[in-house]
């Protein structure tokens, strides 16, 4: 069984989410990555270094340079012509781009795979996370995105895969590329952060949230999460968001502050190795998953936490 794997990048690496995937697609067969962009020369060579990769199929165009799903996802479907698996990280990107695919070859999408159990049968959360079905699919293709916090990320060296360039299917002239905000943070990006500090709508306002969430953060060397009220309220940029509807994490250590717990929510960091929760109310759902738990104000304890890290 071959399976071809979107291979999510910013021009220059790999980004982890893409490790995940290659864990999964080699639990099905031999694993092809599908590296599309402008100028990905050095993008094709880091990919094919990864552990397990057989081959890295390379589309050097100006029509991929914005990685645009309208584009990508013909070139991925002319590539099934010759691989049985569509494999994409379950993220911005990968879901706009998996669904187009599944589209166009006219067959179910299996999404945010959690495992695989056979080459047909695979599991997936829903309701929130708050129960697991068992997927069986009878299609000849599969498409299929993958949780990124549910497998072991491969080794980002010590493969040795071919690189094949391609021509591919250039600018379909759906859509076209406007221009693009990018938010700058030294900090660890969330989905990679080994630690997380999350805050809730119960901080009150923006400068609350940066006056007591950025210190605990800096001393943690952590990443800096919001829960959805917390978002909509306007305390925190949307990328910073965790939840079902947000971003899904899984560090080794969430720190939860005046976050009550919601079901979206925990649906986005439940799977944290350590859940630490301060929050005022003994009662809040948040303590029901939370390995470590401080009931009392967080305007209080937050900033003597910090005071003695």
């Amino acid at each position: 069984m071959k399976t071809l794997v979107w291979v999510e990048h910013d021009g220059r690496t790999v980004r982890e989410s893409t490790l995940a995937a290659v864990t999964a697609a080699g639990k099905l067969g031999e694993v092809h990555l599908l590296v599309a962009g402008q100028n990905i020369g050095s993008v094709a060579t880091t990919a094919a270094m990864i552990a397990g990769v057989e081959k890295v199929i390379a589309a050097d165009d100006e029509a991929y340079a914005h990685a645009s799903a309208e584009n990508i996802a013909p070139l991925v479907v002319k590539l099934m012509a010759e691989h049985d698996a569509f494999l994409a990280p379950a993220t911005t990107s990968g879901k706009a781009i998996a669904p187009r695919v599944a589209a166009l070859l006219d067959v179910m999408q299996i999404s945010d795979i959690l495992s695989i159990e056979s080459k047909d049968t695979f599991t997936r959360p829903i309701y929130a996370g708050n129960a697991i079905a068992t997927v069986r699919t009878s299609d000849a293709k599969l498409v299929v995105t993958v949780r990124g916090t549910a497998f072991e990320k491969a080794e980002s060296q010590g493969g040795a895969g071919t690189i094949e360039a391609i021509i591919g299917t250039g600018d379909q002239g759906l859509s076209t590329f406007i221009g693009q905000e990018r938010a700058q943070s030294a900090r660890p990006e969330l989905t990679s952060a080994k630690v997380i500090v999350a805050g809730g709508r119960a901080l009150g306002s923006v400068e609350k949230f940066a006056e007591l969430l950025e210190p605990l953060a800096d001393r943690l060397g952590a990443g800096i999460g919001a829960s959805r009220a917390a978002v909509d309220a306007g305390f925190a940029p949307n990328d910073y968001q965790v939840g079902q509807t947000g971003k899904i994490v899984a560090p080794e250590v969430y720190v939860a502050v005046g976050i009550s717990g919601a079901i979206q929510h925990l649906a986005g960091m439940k799977d944290s190795k350590t859940i630490i929760a301060i929050n005022k109310d003994e009662d809040a759902p948040i303590f029901q998953v939370a390995d470590f738990g401080l009931v009392g104000d967080l305007f209080e304890f937050v900033p003597e936490l910090t005071s003695k890290l």
